[in-house]
């Protein structure tokens, strides 16, 4: 496994694998890895001939009061599991290697998509994240690019970039990794004491309370959410926002039908922790 920190080296080391006809499979990741990136990084590795996993905290996706400065970073630990999964190249590039002026004149922005879940409560953020995608798939110029459904919004509108965009790589989502508990997978998880571990648990349970009202046969999305976000503050999570969108538009429904988006985030102490299902109605 090689680590690259430059933009340079790494298009080099595209150039090459791209001249003798190697497929390149790319995991954008923020780093402190998990189960929840190895799964996508070994489905990578399985469907291409070359992997490449990028460890970047983007911090043009957070907002001035959100964690970036204290966001979990262990670049050794990372390249050691990366190594366990067989990654070809990790490409860890400094913020000033991102962006050298210390700041962006120009972004990739969104429009309608970031209007509802974290789009409604973190202004920028989608932005910031397309901007940092692009730039990376510049840079790697993957055949194909996995993304997690945990982070579903993003999984989304990274789509409809590259559909709209006319951008050449294939996105693969894989299907969020779980905990024995139910609980999503996630950097954030660190933050979590062992009690409010256990507390976390309420918030897929409260996904499996959406689905189970759903099955029953409730159609009407404001009462599936008010009953799951009662259970949430009943435990003692504070709600950011319990939502049904629409999958394809991710607009708000009044009621549930079609393919649907059940999407949830939640402060447990002071860990922001999102999670979703999507489920199919008739």
């Amino acid at each position: 496994m090689r680590l690259i920190t430059t933009i340079e080296e790494m298009r080099e080391v595209v150039h090459d694998l791209k001249k003798s006809g190697k497929t390149i499979g790319f995991v954008p990741t923020m780093g402190y890895l998990h189960a929840g990136h190895a799964t996508p990084i070994d489905r990578a590795r399985t469907e291409n001939d070359v992997v490449v996993v990028s460890i970047f905290v983007n911090p043009l996706q957070f907002g001035p009061q959100e964690d970036y400065a204290s966001y979990p970073r262990d670049l050794e630990r990372d390249s050691a599991i990366c190594q366990e999964h067989g990654v070809d190249f990790v490409f860890a590039p400094s913020s000033n290697v991102m962006y050298p002026k210390g700041t962006v004149d120009v972004f990739v922005d969104v429009r309608r998509l970031d209007q509802n879940l974290c789009g409604r409560f973190r202004p920028g953020h989608f932005r910031g994240v397309l901007t940092v995608v692009m730039k990376l798939f510049n840079i790697v110029q993957p055949d194909r690019a996995y993304f997690g459904m945990k982070d579903i919004q993003q999984l989304r509108i990274i789509e409809e970039m590259v559909n709209d965009l006319n951008w050449p790589v294939q996105i693969v989502a894989v299907p969020t990794v779980r905990e024995d508990s139910g609980l999503a997978m996630s950097s954030r998880n660190t933050y979590l004491s062992e009690e409010e571990r256990k507390t976390a648990t309420a918030i897929y349970q409260s996904l499996q309370m959406a689905r189970q009202l759903i099955e029953a046969g409730e159609r009407d999305a404001s009462a599936i959410c008010d009953k799951c976000i009662e259970f949430l503050e009943r435990v003692g999570l504070r709600v950011q926002y319990f939502q049904v969108v629409d999958y394809d538009s991710l607009q708000l429904l009044r009621t549930v039908s079609g393919k649907v988006i059940v999407g949830v985030a939640a402060f447990v102490g002071k860990a922001r922790l999102i999670d979703n299902v999507v489920l199919e109605v008739s």
